[in-house]
Order: C-alpha cells, then structure tokens, then sequence
C-alpha cells in the first residue's frame, strides 16, 4: 500500500508540486486581500436634504 503511494508522487512530482505552488499562491492573496480590507478605512456616506 505505502510502495503504491510512493511511486504514485513520484510518477506525478511536477503536478504535485505545480497543484501546491497554486494553492499556495491562491491562500496568501485571499490573505493579502482579507488584510488590506479589514485595516482600509473608509470615510461614512452622509445623506442631507437639500430644499
């Protein structure tokens, strides 16, 4: 069972590998985004009336 998975990785490396790299690249732009969202102020939206 483990010499199957063994030669599983390594028959497939480079699409292991490439399949990490995205995920990876993928989680640290949600990161990025979440980050500069949560600390970017905004000014409040005022509504006034006028006559």
């Amino acid at each position: 069972m483990l010499a199957k998975i063994f030669e599983f990785v390594k028959a497939n490396r480079a699409n292991i590998m490439v399949f990490i790299l995205v995920l990876l690249l993928t989680l640290f732009s949600f990161a990025c985004g979440y980050i500069i969202a949560k600390y970017q102020t905004k000014p409040p939206i005022e509504i006034s009336n006028i006559k």
